[in-house]
């Protein structure tokens, strides 16, 4: 299978698509069906125009997907059509439909993507990006994931952690501006907090708060990004925080440690700081310990990293993130802000540029830009 000529085509085949009339996220959608189908079926017939073949399965998936839609939408009116029988309040099955996705039958990591696709309305790119794999991995992830479930029965939902990892994951897609999803997970979580007794649950509730109380203080009047550090904390919503801050001490108090809670934990260190200089990051580098104990993820370890060089200094920061993989995102960015921090201007502005142009979102990279460029106007008038 050639996978650099599947590469190749793919924007072209959804040019072409886009062109038809193909709703980009549809177009995007059924493209992706196609190279799963071509991954199957061209090392043993490969086409000889695979760049007909592919627009030719895409646009049929398309139009399989858009009759369906249709199928369903008109199936709905019919039922709207309808007059009740008799009284009955609002139900909102969108919970319960985030655990029947996560199904027994399918692998966690399965589980989760097919929900966010299914139901929390994420892009195949953003889950793929969220999980730190290619697109054409995740895509077929996803199809096999609907394979296994297309033939059983959906009497037996999802385990707890499941629906808190989709839902953990959702409200980072909303939380970054791609796809404002923030505020329905937090309604969600909610909803579960409610219904079930858990600490996780309330750890991951007060993390959305408290990350949500900031988001109006995370961008400037032009859109840019502004880091944590530079923030206006006057802006932060304190009664969010609050809220955030009494629902985990609640749930610590029952001395069932999840790495939910950890990360809520940190979130209030950062609340809980007037000012970022007053910042506690001796105890934030003691919560990533903790963090790395319960998940050993290489995110939780890049983050640890910028703690450590902030309560022990940037060497000691640039340290910690030697033993870490260069490929993992965000680790350029993070190896810039060390060297600026210790002083290194030159080497800090080039490991800016470097991060923008790895950069995933628009602001991300237009921030980054601006870091580099920052740094060098400062080494040339010095």
């Amino acid at each position: 299978m050639n996978e650099a000529l599947l590469r190749s085509l793919t924007p072209s085949v959804l040019g072409i698509l886009v062109r038809r009339g193909a709703d980009f996220a549809a177009a995007e959608d059924a493209l992706q069906e196609a190279l799963v189908e071509a991954v199957r079926v061209w090392p043993a017939d490969m086409p000889r125009e695979p760049k007909g073949w592919l627009v030719t399965v895409a646009w049929r998936r398309y139009l399989d997907a858009a009759r369906s839609d249709t199928a369903r939408r008109r199936r709905e009116d019919l039922v709207e059509e309808e007059p009740a029988p008799g009284p009955a309040p609002g139900v909102d099955d969108t919970l319960q439909l985030y655990f029947l996705c996560a199904h027994p039958a399918l692998t966690p990591s399965s589980a989760v993507a097919l929900t966010l696709r299914a139901v929390g309305g994420l892009t195949t790119r953003q889950i793929a990006q969220a999980y730190l794999v290619p697109e054409a991995t995740m895509a077929q992830r996803i199809s096999r994931a609907k394979g296994t479930v297309s033939g059983v029965r959906f009497d037996q939902p999802g385990d707890v952690a499941t629906v808190l990892r989709v839902l953990y994951l959702v409200f980072n897609e909303g939380y970054s501006g791609d796809v404002d999803l923030a505020a329905e997970a937090i309604r969600l979580t909610r909803q579960l907090a409610a219904s079930i007794d858990h600490p996780e649950v309330a750890g991951l509730l007060a993390l959305m708060l408290l990350h949500h109380a900031r988001r109006s203080a995370r961008t400037g009047l032009d859109g840019s990004l502004v880091p944590l550090a530079e923030q206006d904390r006057g802006r932060w919503d304190t009664v969010m925080i609050a809220e955030g801050v009494a629902i985990l001490q609640a749930a610590l108090a029952r001395d069932r440690l999840g790495e939910f809670q950890a990360q809520a934990a940190i979130a209030a260190l950062h609340a809980d700081a007037p000012t970022a200089g007053e910042t506690d990051w001796v105890q934030i580098v003691e919560w990533y310990d903790e963090l790395v104990r319960l998940t050993d993820s290489p995110v939780v370890r890049l983050n640890r990293a910028v703690a450590v060089g902030e309560a022990d200094g940037p060497r000691a920061g640039l340290a910690a993130l030697a033993a870490l993989d260069e490929a993992l995102p965000r680790h350029t960015a993070v190896a810039a802000y060390l060297h600026e921090r210790d002083g290194d201007l030159e080497t800090a502005a080039r490991l800016y540029a470097e991060a923008a142009r790895k950069a995933s979102n628009l602001a991300e990279r237009d921030h980054l830009t601006r870091r580099a460029a920052r740094l060098t106007q400062l080494r040339r008038t010095g």
